[in-house]
């Protein structure tokens, strides 16, 4: 088997391990998600480093609901200056700054992603989340977590702060493929189910609110609207909508 069929391999094997092991979590989460939705809120989704990655792809973005924010802190997410970010995402302070300066209220949820689940500005930003009585969902790799030494102060991972937390089951040391005559595994394993965990709960968010007879605000791709007026005013009024509520939208 080539390197790259291995790495294929190895993560459908995590996403079916996902699949099989995270259902009543993804309902929990979906549940804050449209609880959040139906008071008005905004679902704010953080992560530092890499992890930011996850919160970019639901922002703005066709499919996806239009009162999801990302909390994009360019000095930790490594977009500029990226080994900088690894001190910046591992500072006190920085945490509960953003959580206190985008105001967020518990009307509001956070999805707080850190695949360790151990760098200090995550962690921070959960522990402030729940002074302020704010919802929060981690996705983070439990075993990985548990495998590591917790960096923060008061001894605790993302794990063990948030109210629900969905595991991505990505392997330890974040790494897929051993290739014979080389001493390292290469290939991420966190970014895809942490993507695939994101969307999953967004999604299900739709279908309980649909359910209950509301009508969640979802943008059409960017593509539609170019070539359907009515798919272009749909989303301009999302927007209009959200504009002064989300400072970077």
């Amino acid at each position: 088997m080539k390197a790259w069929q291995n790495y294929f391999h190895t993560m459908q094997a995590v996403v079916e391990d996902v699949l099989e092991t995270q259902e009543e979590a993804i309902m929990k989460a979906a549940r804050i998600l449209a609880d959040t939705t139906k008071k008005g809120g905004i679902i704010y989704g953080f992560g530092t480093g890499h992890s930011h990655l996850v919160c970019d792809d639901a922002f703005w973005r066709a499919a996806t609901p239009a009162n999801y924010c990302a909390l994009l802190e360019q000095s930790a997410t490594g977009s500029f200056e990226i080994t900088k970010s690894y001190h910046i995402e591992n500072t006190y302070g920085i945490g509960k700054l953003l959580v206190d300066y985008h105001r967020i209220t518990p009307n509001d949820c956070m999805i707080i992603i850190s695949n360790s689940g151990n760098n200090i500005a995550p962690v921070d930003a959960a522990l402030r989340a729940k002074e302020k009585g704010i919802p929060v969902i981690a996705i983070t790799a439990c075993a990985y977590s548990d495998y590591l030494h917790t960096k923060h102060k008061d001894n605790v991972k993302l794990k063990d702060v948030a109210d629900v937390v969905l595991d991505n089951r990505s392997l330890i040391g974040d790494a897929a493929v051993e290739i014979d005559g080389f001493d390292m595994k290469v290939g991420s394993t966190s970014t895809i189910p942490n993507v695939f965990l994101q969307n999953a709960i967004l999604v299900e968010m739709v279908e309980l609110l649909v359910e209950e007879g509301i009508k969640p605000d979802v943008y059409y791709n960017g593509h539609m609207a170019f070539m359907k007026e009515v798919c272009a005013d749909h989303n301009e009024k999302l927007v209009d909508k959200y504009f002064y509520r989300i400072r970077n939208l």
